[in-house]
């Protein structure tokens, strides 16, 4: 938590200093930022820096907001500031409940500011490095090998008839989600293609795919899970925020799922190519769905070697909520489904998140080779001997 630690001690001083600026005891104060980390992923390392906060910083509390967001623009992009603006927000509802809101103008500015200081700091992300683009050209061994590697992957989990409907990336159809599909139905999931030709990433596909998940749902009577490659996590993370009463999850694959507007990519010249116009000029209001946060489980699969779409876009804050996560793969942008890696996460996190379990290692040594955290283990150590996830009781 080095560089975390650095961003939430200024931050958590801030955050006391905004309650002891409306009046609060530093004690009162420390008390209720306390409160807004409850369930939060960091919330017992949090607790220590509250705990050492000793004195009343109010009268600082200019310099306190710039230091703040100096940090976060020195640490870089990140998804997970959404949820300190949240907290903020959390903390400043807290202490006007149930008041005239023009006592706190001031408290509301300082908010204001720090969302769209943050907001200005999340516009920074750069686009994948040359040497990534190069190597989109391993998909290739990717899609070759996953011919030899798909009979050793292991089938675990039940799906027990559970529907999921896959959605394919930007430029491609329903063939290209076909080995996700055919190991998700080997394991028991009833899958659904979406049947719309090649996923052109235009809004007036909602239209069509809002009928297709509530026919999923009226034929089984049951929440749907959604998977989405690429360009097809942005509609699964629209679906999600449109009917979370018919959506039981959503799972991205190297999918864009916010800041899209501001996103460097190659790919915005290949659209822009194809459809004449860019995305952002025809789908603003369409792009401008994806930025809230899913009320339903989310899982974010990524790989940092993503040649097309920068990574830090395809994942959610983790720190928003506990059920979403994001899961690091190894391989190309282009080579993700066909990436056994892939197939292993998606099947574990689907089940995992229906049946509400917890993962935990498992002892199978396929599993160690196939799932992302054996690449992970890799970087840090050669003798890692820790199994890698799989769902339990």
């Amino acid at each position: 938590m080095e560089e975390t630690q650095i961003l939430y001690k200024i931050f958590t001083r801030f955050a006391a200093a905004i309650c002891v600026l409306n009046g609060m005891t530093l004690k009162h104060a420390k008390k209720l930022t306390t409160l807004q980390f409850k369930e939060h992923s960091l919330e017992d390392d949090v607790k220590v820096l509250i705990g050492k906060i000793d004195k009343d910083e109010h009268d600082t509390i200019e310099q306190l907001l710039d230091e703040t967001i100096l940090v976060c623009d020195e640490l870089g992009p990140n998804r997970d500031y959404i949820t300190l603006v949240k907290i903020l927000k959390n903390i400043g509802d807290s202490i006007s409940d149930g008041q005239d809101q023009n006592e706190y103008k001031y408290t509301n500015s300082l908010i204001e500011r720090f969302e769209k200081e943050i907001a200005l700091v999340n516009k920074k992300i750069p686009p994948p490095p040359l040497f990534n683009m190069v190597m989109e050209s391993r998909s290739l061994i990717e899609w070759t090998s996953i011919y030899c590697l798909y009979p050793f992957i292991p089938k675990r989990i039940k799906g027990n008839g559970r529907p999921v409907l896959l959605i394919p990336p930007y430029l491609a159809d329903d063939m290209s989600t076909s080995f996700v599909r055919k190991y998700l139905k080997s394991l028991g999931f009833k899958t659904y293609k979406w049947e719309l030709g090649f996923n052109m990433v235009k809004s007036h596909y909602i239209p069509r795919l809002e009928e297709k998940l509530a026919d999923i749902y009226q034929e089984h009577q049951e929440k749907v899970s959604i998977v989405g490659w690429s360009g097809g996590g942005i509609f699964a993370k629209i679906m999600a925020n449109r009917h979370p009463d018919q959506v039981e999850q959503i799972l991205t694959i190297g999918s864009p799922i916010w800041g899209v507007m501001d996103m460097k990519t190659p790919v915005y010249g290949l659209m822009e190519f194809f459809r004449g116009k860019s995305l952002k000029e025809r789908n603003e209001r369409f792009l401008a769905e994806l930025e809230p946060v899913p009320t339903v489980p989310v899982t974010c699969i990524y790989t940092k070697t993503d040649g097309l779409v920068p990574w830090k876009h395809c994942i959610e804050a983790a720190t928003f909520r506990k059920d979403i996560k994001n899961i690091e793969v190894f391989g190309s942008h282009s080579g993700m489904g066909a990436n056994a890696s892939v197939l292993l996460v998606t099947a574990n996190m689907l089940s995992a998140n229906i049946q509400g379990k917890k993962i935990r290692d498992v002892g199978s040594n396929i599993e160690r080779y196939l799932y992302p955290n054996f690449w992970n283990k890799a970087r840090r150590t050669f003798n890692s001997k820790k199994s890698i996830v799989t769902v339990v009781k």
